[in-house]
């Protein structure tokens, strides 16, 4: 069976230990710890604890190369995604999640696909490049301008990588075809970020069903072509009001995940 994880930045506000609470609770196979502002985030151990103490495993840690987690562990974007590959080797998780590099990180941007080649090979974990989309810059009087902020592209398949991960939120904001886009990552589509997104140019992270995104049928072609990774829910919850409106979001969540699985 495909594990289906959940993502601890699915209960932000609430900190990582809440994600680890709610996935023994409902019932998900693993967590994906966002490394972020979340101090329990960033201690490996503590983290650690949160496992073994929910009996949840860690499937996946998303490096932080988030705008607010650019000084997280270090202001150098390679020692960052070395410190994440470490955190996974340390959890247990096969996979790190990462982004491509900003435009301003010309030198990590140099080096990145080597330096991410060379990281799975003495690690063994595998470091899956995200599908990102773009910004809109105003330019007055009601106009704006679509703009990337990554090197040298928000598709990581322009460069290729070994490891991909396809986020359908990420994909609908950036007015991308999510099922062309996971036939170009072949064999490299190593982990999903399952939400949906309905157009609008912003990350949406809806709940799978509730967007115009093809979530159930990007699940079935994984189930069909023998797919081996990791399906992670990463679905924005932050409106709901009290715990339970949450776990409602999350348990419908896993409930589609499993259903077209």
């Amino acid at each position: 069976m495909i594990p289906v994880g959940l993502s601890t930045a699915a209960v932000w506000p609430q900190p990582a230990g809440a994600a680890f609470e709610a996935a023994a609770e409902l019932g998900y196979d693993g967590v994906e710890v966002m490394v972020w502002a979340d101090p329990v985030s960033q201690d490996v151990k503590a983290v650690d604890r949160l496992s073994k103490r929910y009996g949840v495993p860690v499937l996946a840690v998303h490096a932080p190369c988030l705008l607010i987690s650019q000084r997280v562990w270090s202001p150098d974007p390679a020692e960052r995604l070395r410190r994440s590959v470490q955190a996974a080797s340390d959890l247990g998780a096969r996979t790190v999640v990462l982004h491509p590099p900003f435009v301003w990180q010309r030198r990590y941007a140099e080096g990145f696909a080597e330096l991410v080649s060379s990281l799975e090979d003495a690690s063994g974990v595998a470091i899956a490049v995200e599908n990102m989309f773009p910004v809109r810059r105003p330019l007055g009087r009601g106009r704006s301008v679509q703009v990337t902020a990554f090197r040298p592209s928000i598709d990581p398949t322009d460069v290729g990588h070994r490891n991909y991960t396809l986020d359908l939120s990420h994909a609908s904001a950036a007015h991308v075809d999510a099922m062309e886009l996971a036939k170009r990552m072949g064999e490299g589509l190593t982990h999903v970020h399952l939400a949906d997104g309905s157009g609008l140019p912003k990350d949406e992270h809806l709940v799978p069903g509730r967007g115009t995104q093809p979530c159930a049928e990007l699940l079935s072609h994984l189930t069909r072509t023998g797919f081996t990774g990791q399906v992670v829910l990463e679905v924005n919850t932050r409106r709901a009001r009290t715990a339970a409106e949450r776990a409602e979001l999350l348990s419908e969540s896993l409930l589609f995940a499993r259903l077209h699985l």
